[in-house]
């Protein structure tokens, strides 16, 4: 019983609640686009990452993803997904920010990507999944940005 409260307070994820905090799919040339789709569309995929204390050691990770799928020069869809997690974390100081920014991310990746999978299934569009993500690699690229924009001030 005494080694199970340690790690409640060392070392410690416990996701609370996981959510869609927002979620918007346009088609705006539905329904001819339809006929238009001959081959695979261009998808362009942006993701971002952010978290926010809420006090007694909670935190919310955010993770963000935007597409926008086009069929030669047309627009086919615009998906946004917000989707996040309520999560109690107790790790050193020194991991709050890579598990905030990385571990959170990657657990909740797999439910945002079925939300995104489901939801252009259902708008009617070609069933797409998206790769996996490298949120350490985001995380780093994130960090590096900062660090040269902070030596160009």
């Amino acid at each position: 019983m005494e080694e199970q409260a340690q790690n409640k307070q060392i070392g410690a994820i416990a996701v609370n609640s996981q959510y869609i905090k927002d979620l918007s799919l346009e088609i705006p040339h539905a329904p001819e686009i339809f006929g238009e789709i001959k081959s695979a569309p261009k998808i362009d995929v942006h993701v971002d990452v952010k978290s926010e204390p809420k006090g007694n050691n909670k935190y919310i990770s955010q993770l963000s993803i935007s597409m926008n799928g086009k069929v030669e020069d047309k627009t086919l869809f615009i998906l946004e997904l917000t989707y996040a997690a309520y999560a109690e974390v107790n790790v050193p100081a020194e991991h709050l920010e890579p598990v905030l920014l990385i571990e959170l991310p990657r657990l909740i990746f797999p439910f945002a990507r079925n939300v995104v999978t489901q939801c252009l299934t259902e708008g009617g569009l070609p069933p797409f999944m998206l790769n996996p993500i490298d949120f350490a690699a985001l995380y780093a690229a994130r960090k590096q940005a900062a660090e040269k924009n902070d030596a160009a001030h």
